[in-house]
């Protein structure tokens, strides 16, 4: 039996308060107003295969504006068909257009050629990644009154930014449902993101670990703990959550709760084997804790952890764990396609 108490899961509108209030902070109401300009249209890009659509989104208010780039794929051969939008944390070639250098973390043919439309943004171009002071980016756009204790973190800006292009998807004809896809910090904000916009019809998580998908009360050496995740990054999270460094039975939520935010809609959580930092089998504890909000369809249906390259799709709600480290590979985004055919077709 595991030596920690996990809280029931609760109604939604009051489980996103208490994420809001002692998680990841809350976005200001701070009115703006958001463009959004076309600055390339390549009809042939791929070969042929897919439309290339670059694109910025424009947010204002006042004097300060922020400019989000987004990169938009669209197969050819498909009508407005589900499109991935990618939540993209690390450097910027990884999900260069031009297609100059093609990484596996956003293979952007691969899913193309499953006739799904691919889309990304990069995490820098809404909220730099360092402890600023909450000076820059959508803090500076949108702070307008001195920071509580709830106010919100860099991971709640990105969550914002991926609305933001939402916003912009939901009035593309080329577009179908979308799913917001992150890896590690990428795949923290996937999880707000899609916790808090029900436009979202999926979310998915690459090793997300501590304040993503994993267990908070579940410690172990080696093991992300609250303490060191707020040391490490104190601009991701509100000033509250690092009043539980060492006391994470205290939280009066846990991570099985923000995937159940997810329920109805569908969520895809993956794990790396040599990744214990995230802690895989605590991932998987959320997904099939949370599946109780699917009912009466199972979500997961099944409380045993699946072996290693055995992945499950349940109704609703997907898990697989594979061999290697932290990262997102072809073999992650082939599995979350095989479930997208599935949930979102």
């Amino acid at each position: 039996m595991p030596a920690y108490t996990l809280p029931e899961l609760k109604p939604r509108a009051e489980t996103l308060e208490l994420f809001r209030t002692h998680v990841y902070g809350r976005v200001p109401s701070t009115p703006f107003k958001q463009l959004s300009q076309m600055k390339e249209k390549n009809p042939n890009a791929m070969g042929g295969a897919a439309t290339l659509k670059r694109l910025e989104i424009i947010l204002l208010r006042g004097g300060d504006s922020l400019t989000i780039q987004v990169s938009l794929f669209t197969p050819n051969k498909a009508k407005a068909p589900a499109t991935f939008l990618l939540i993209c944390n690390r450097p910027p070639d990884n999900i260069d257009p031009t297609r100059e250098k093609k990484s596996p973390f956003w293979p952007a043919e691969e899913v193309v050629a499953r006739g799904y439309g691919i889309a990304a943004f990069h995490v820098g171009d809404v909220d730099p990644d360092k402890h600023d002071g909450f000076k820059d980016g959508a803090h500076k756009l949108l702070d307008v009154e001195p920071r509580g204790p709830d106010a919100w973190g860099t991971i709640a800006a990105w969550a914002w930014g991926a609305s933001r292009v939402m916003d912009y998807l939901e009035t593309d004809g080329d577009v179908g449902k979308v799913a917001v896809i992150g890896h590690s910090r990428g795949g923290k904000t996937a999880l707000w993101a899609g916790a808090q916009d029900e436009r979202f019809a999926m979310a998915i998580s690459s090793c997300s670990g501590n304040s993503g998908a994993a267990i908070s009360r579940r410690r172990f050496a080696g093991k992300e703990s609250v303490a060191r995740i707020n040391k490490a990054f104190p601009h991701w999270f509100c000033e509250t959550y690092k009043s539980y460094g060492s006391r994470e039975d205290a939280l009066p939520v846990d991570q099985h709760q923000l995937v159940a935010l997810l329920a109805p809609r569908a969520v895809a959580i993956g794990s790396a084997a040599d990744d214990l930092h995230a802690d895989p089998r605590g991932e998987f504890l959320s997904a099939s804790i949370a599946s109780a909000a699917w009912a009466p369809k199972k979500g997961l249906g099944t409380s045993e952890m699946p072996p290693i390259g055995k992945p499950v799709d349940g109704e609703g709600v997907h898990y697989h764990i594979r061999e290697g480290k932290h990262d997102l590979t072809l073999y992650d985004w082939e599995r979350y396609m095989d479930f997208a055919d599935k949930t979102l077709r």
